[in-house]
């Protein structure tokens, strides 16, 4: 398992995952409207309206990078939750580990087929965007219950 960090990354991944998925729901539930944390930043193909001369390959606009923190820190302490030894990292636990990374994969897409067809305009924008999230969510809750589940509730 060449690609796992050490255990120690494990907490701080918690910490990142929460702090962003409770950042992330007050964000939403703000309609993702924020005007703090306005800064310049790069901008790749940005396009304003059609034919307007601020349209352009790399430019420097204004923005509120809230959104994008809040996505870094979800996506960082996820992928640190996910890829952290366990304090004993066995054949079981390799096993565990692939079955719900297949499981989460399946779900994931299983979710977006239902999507696909029966949610539509702005809000099928609002699935795509947590569905960048749930594969990780749904391999850590997996991967815990399993554990949880076969060490007899002691882990």
């Amino acid at each position: 398992m060449k690609y796992l960090v050490s255990n120690k990354f494990k907490k701080p991944g918690w910490a990142l995952l929460t702090i962003g998925i409770i950042l992330g729901v007050i964000h939403s539930l703000n309609e993702y409207e924020s005007n703090f944390l306005t800064t310049n930043v790069i901008s790749l193909f940005h396009f304003d309206t059609f034919l307007s001369t601020e349209n352009g390959i790399l430019k420097i606009i204004e923005n509120s990078i809230v959104d994008e923190l809040i996505t870094i820190c979800i996506i960082v302490g996820g992928l640190l939750v996910c890829f952290s030894k366990e304090k004993i990292e066995d054949e079981f636990i390799s096993k565990v580990r692939l079955d719900a990374l297949a499981w989460a994969i399946l779900v994931n897409y299983a979710i977006l087929l239902f999507a696909n067809v029966f949610i539509y305009d702005i809000r099928y924008f609002h699935v795509l965007v947590y569905n960048m999230f749930t594969p990780l969510i749904i391999f850590i809750l997996r991967f815990n219950y399993l554990v949880y589940k076969k060490t007899g509730h002691e882990k």
